[in-house]
């Protein structure tokens, strides 16, 4: 997600709520299989995404299109304090524990039967901190006697999940260059994969592996060309090419954070991570593709290497970052069976690729309205529209185009789920444009690097966000759900024939999985930005969601955010159940 720099917000992030609860638990937690077969277990919630695929579906059914309606809280528990911003956080379950992240870099351990409260972790912040797009964090991961987040200070903090004290505490970046974190890491074969945030600030994309045991690095593989990986402390080659798509030393300041995480496929071995935007916003100041942001990007997970690549928005002028999740899965098209990825981007389409080798092969537009570009070829490439493209400003402001998607996106950072009942991905998008200008720039270490304005715009009366069921193998809308604010939270669907997801106006909602048609709601009392988890504990099956509005729609959205100002801020997670 992007968003003004804030410095007022002293803060701190939201973090990824995560639930591990299970009543058969080996003493020293879980393990590198364990969180491999998180997606098959349903008594506990261990990773970001449900499973290293990320395809937030659950087999569980207890609750289904039949009785949702009957669904009732079981229990809420407050973060508290006065550091309610954005709460987009995933929950974590494990050991009758719900872990989650808060805004500013705070961890909880709640208790999983009551919400009692067992510990809170609060990072100490500097000052100094420049987070673009609110305090939130998104997560965080468990591995067996630790519980690790990021914070917004882009450190990598390992903590006891009994007891919350710090088992080991890394610097990732130097905050005071750009840098921050707010993404839930990714646990693989022993090690922690993180990626970095930043990208209004010129700073460099990156993702990295640090040993679970004690956080010490074990390769580093910048994602934009030029710049060295590394490999046990030593040299591991440059990414791509140098000056093969960036002139001169524009490299150096090439942007492309990897601020929303990655998703790993255990029958490839890949990593897979998107990456954002280049810098500067003003396209006419760096020629040429841009390699490799607004990307995504299949990195092997022993070495760092960069196995193959495909760009999504090469040589972007509209803050299209290309770091939206890529969903592992498999389907059969043309009669043929394939180990496909998909990725609902920022910039309004939803591609398919073959995840062995990146092959392009398909996109399909997900959103009312793409101006930017009028779809794309068979090589994979967008037909640019070249009136789209915000004009050259010379020495002042430069004219003023309506682009649409807005920068926001047709999907930010707001993870999709797919479900393996109805073989469909649900896409929490948004339909709004903007007008948008090049605005002359230099580079500033620690300073916004953007050269380009806007404003954010409605394209429709009746709506903003909408939830939208697409089949990949046709790249058709199934149904779609529309909703007047946008929508900035996470799905989950399950084996009960349901999706969910929150709203900005305060409601977790469910759908039937096949229609769309809303079968139950309730209201948290605030901004639902977070995403669902469920899970089994004691025989009955239970559903999560952290409430709390923020991110970046309110800090940057203009006429649009002043038509959802009233909304309240607050903090809690909210835990729900069929009666008995």
């Amino acid at each position: 997600m992007k968003g003004p720099i804030m410095r007022a917000l002293s803060g701190v992030a939201a973090m990824t709520l995560a639930m591990a609860a299970t009543p058969l638990v080996a003493q020293g937690g879980p393990t590198d299989a364990d969180l491999m077969n998180d997606a098959a277990s349903t008594g506990d919630v261990l990773t970001y995404g449900m499973g290293p695929q990320a395809h937030r579906f659950s087999t569980l059914n207890a609750i289904n299109s039949g009785n949702v309606a009957k669904m009732v809280p079981a229990f809420s528990a407050s973060l508290g304090g006065e550091k309610q911003r954005g709460q987009e956080a995933q929950p974590i379950v494990y050991d009758g524990t719900i872990y989650v992240t808060g805004s500013y870099s705070r961890l909880f351990a709640f208790d999983a039967r009551t919400g009692e409260e067992k510990w809170q972790y609060d990072a100490r912040l500097p000052d100094g901190i420049m987070p673009c797009c609110d305090v939130v964090n998104r997560g965080a991961a468990i591995h067996g006697d630790k519980i690790i987040f990021a914070t917004l200070d882009a450190r990598l903090v390992a903590l006891n999940r009994h007891t919350g004290k710090v088992i080991w505490n890394k610097q990732i970046a130097d905050y005071k260059e750009g840098y921050s974190a707010t993404a839930a890491p990714l646990i693989v074969k022993g090690m922690v994969i993180t990626g970095n945030s930043g990208g209004e600030f010129g700073v460099v994309g990156a993702v990295e592996a640090r040993d679970v045991n004690t956080g010490e690095l074990i390769w580093h593989r910048p994602v934009i060309e030029g710049h060295m990986g590394t490999l046990k402390g030593k040299d591991n080659g440059i990414t791509g090419k140098l000056n093969a798509t960036w002139q001169g030393d524009l490299w150096k300041s090439g942007g492309g954070a990897t601020w929303l995480g990655g998703t790993y496929d255990p029958e490839t071995n890949l990593l897979f991570f998107g990456t954002g935007n280049p810098a500067p916003w003003n396209s006419h100041l760096r020629p040429g593709d841009n390699l490799y942001t607004a990307s995504t990007l299949a990195i092997d997970p022993d070495t760092g290497v960069i196995k193959w690549h495909y760009q999504t928005t090469p040589h972007d002028g509209w803050d299209f970052d290309g770091v939206n999740e890529f969903i592992p899965f498999d389907a059969t098209i043309n009669g043929k069976p394939m180990k496909l990825g998909a990725k609902a981007d920022r910039n309004g389409y939803f591609f398919v690729l073959d995840r062995t080798n990146g092959k392009f092969i398909s996109a399909s537009k997900f959103v009312m309205q793409t101006t930017w570009a009028n779809g794309f070829n068979k090589a994979g490439k967008p037909n640019y529209i070249p009136e789209g493209r915000p004009p050259a400003p010379g020495d002042a402001k430069g004219k003023p185009v309506f682009a649409s998607p807005s920068f926001l996106g047709g999907k930010n950072w707001m993870p999709m789920a797919y479900s393996h009942d109805t073989g469909l991905f649900y896409i929490p998008s948004n339909d709004w444009g903007m007008d948008i200008w090049n605005e002359p720039i230099a580079y500033k270490k620690g300073a916004a690097y953007l050269g380009a304005g806007f404003t954010i715009k409605s394209i429709a009366e009746d709506h903003i966000g909408a939830l939208r069921a697409m089949d990949p193998k046709t790249g058709k809308i199934m149904w779609e759900y529309k909703n007047k604010a946008p929508l900035w939270g996470g799905v989950l669907t399950t084996g009960g024939n349901l999706v969910f997801t929150g709203t900005p106006e305060g409601f977790l909602k469910a759908f039937d999985a096949k229609t769309g048609q809303e079968l139950w709601k309730f209201q948290t009392g605030s901004g639902v930005v977070g995403s669902p988890v469920t899970w089994e504990q004691d025989g009955e099956q239970y559903v999560a969601v952290m409430s709390g509005w923020g991110g970046a729609v309110p800090l940057w959205g203009g006429e649009v955010a002043k038509s959802f100002k009233d909304i309240n801020q607050g903090g809690a997670l909210w835990v729900f159940k069929l009666p008995k």
